[in-house]
């Protein structure tokens, strides 16, 4: 799922937390600016995250405005023989696979009461197989449109540039553990553009 079915200005903000290293942190500023508008928003939050922050997701599950998916327990690329993606090696088998799709979505159900619908693999790679797994086990496959902060590095001026302007049933992609970024900057100032410009915001569990 690369695109929402619409027509309209609707499109679907989506955020990572990935885990690991500086990829365990929690943009509060950024979150407490999507909660304090009420800016309806999909999550994908990895195992490590939950580890890193506890607490912190059955804070943000309690928020009605945010949607709370699946980004796999350990962050790794799909595959079922341990291709890399971005230096990160993939799952190396089919158990693997397994594992990182449903040893998160048990601990999300378990700590928010919801199971997740979507999966979103850490690095955005999957090979053929390793997608019909996923698909086997119930789990939709989320992609995106827009890399919108290309992984937590766009300047402010950048996310602007890159976003100001997506075609309807967009779904873009920032990424909520990097405080140190300028990504909670860049989205404050972009949504007040699409707001100016007729937008209008949607979770990927309404399609």
């Amino acid at each position: 799922m690369t695109v929402l079915p619409v027509k309209k200005k609707v499109i679907a903000l989506t955020f990572d937390a990935c885990g690991w290293g500086k990829g365990s942190g929690y943009d509060k500023e950024l979150i407490d600016f999507l909660v304090k508008k009420k800016i309806p928003a999909t999550l994908f939050i990895s195992g490590k995250w939950i580890e890193d922050n506890p607490g912190k997701l059955e804070y943000l599950a309690a928020q009605k405005n945010f949607e709370i998916e699946n980004h796999g327990y350990r962050h790794k690329p799909l595959s079922v023989n341990g291709r890399s993606a971005y230096n990160i090696k993939g799952t190396a088998s089919p158990a693997e696979v397994y594992d990182e799709i449903e040893d998160n979505a048990a601990r999300i159900e378990q700590l928010t009461g919801r199971r997740p619908v979507f999966f979103r693999t850490g690095t955005g790679f999957y090979d053929n197989v390793a997608i019909k797994i996923a698909t086997q086990l119930g789990a939709r496959i989320a992609g995106f449109t827009i890399a919108a902060d290309a992984g937590a590095t766009y300047s402010k001026a950048q996310i602007l540039a890159a976003d100001s302007s997506p075609r309807p049933g967009s779904i873009l992609l920032f990424h909520m553990n990097h405080p140190e970024g300028q990504t909670y900057e860049g989205f404050q100032a972009l949504y007040g553009v699409l707001v100016s410009k007729g937008y209008s915001f949607t979770t990927l569990a309404n399609y």
